[in-house]
């Protein structure tokens, strides 16, 4: 198997993009949901497993009896099937700017970016009529950049997901990456809507999600 996800998956990298999107999954999930024999999909996992790329874990139980279900999951080298941006170079040239210039020169690199992104997210985001539209969008932008990001509806508010985090080295060896981004959403939105992190990858979560509720008029 090659050493990222491919624009055509084989089988396998078909079971770790599932895997990556949707969280942890048992075989015959697998197998229903990317058309494969059970069989087929039983090699593949064991495969997967195998090279370390996947593990094993307990379903979490639930309120019938019976055994528990056997879910799989991405390990860490699963994980890094996914680009994640010259991560070495990257934590290294940090640790090099906080060394060399401290905290500040980390921020002054921080606020640039950020101000580079709003410049890029602006000119595509601002002129959309509606928060769905500029959600959609931000979606787009965000995808585009390798985020692995989409937005679902979830009652009255939404979710913006990113399955993927391209800087996630950067983001652990520096939280002001995060928070900066968090910042530049709510711009980008505009005041008719507040947007608050309800997961976060950095922090140990499978993914960064956002909740945008849109803010009562009056």
């Amino acid at each position: 198997m090659s050493e990222s996800i491919q624009e055509s998956p084989s089988t396998a990298e078909r079971i770790l993009l599932r895997l990556k999107t949707r969280g942890p999954a048992a075989a015959s999930e697998l197998a229903g949901e990317l058309e494969m024999t059970a069989e087929a999909a039983r090699q593949q996992i064991q495969k997967l497993a195998a090279e370390g790329l996947i593990a094993s874990r307990q379903a979490a139980a639930v309120a019938r009896a019976g055994r528990p279900r056997q879910e799989w999951e991405l390990t860490a080298s699963g994980h890094a099937r996914f680009p994640d941006t010259h991560a070495q170079l990257t934590v290294q040239l940090l640790g090099s700017i906080r060394q060399l210039f401290g905290e500040p020169g980390l921020d002054k690199l921080i606020n640039q970016r950020e101000d580079d992104m709003r410049a890029h997210y602006l000119r595509l985001c601002a002129d959309l009529p509606t928060l769905p539209k500029k959600l959609e969008k931000l979606a787009d932008i965000r995808s585009a950049e390798g985020y692995m990001a989409r937005v679902e509806k979830e009652g009255k508010d939404w979710l913006l997901i990113e399955d993927h985090c391209p800087i996630c080295a950067a983001a652990m060896t520096c939280q002001g990456f995060c928070r900066s981004e968090l910042q530049l959403f709510g711009e980008v939105l505009g005041g008719e809507a507040e947007i608050t992190r309800e997961e976060h990858l950095p922090a140990g979560a499978r993914r960064c999600v956002y909740r945008i509720r849109r803010i009562a008029a009056g």
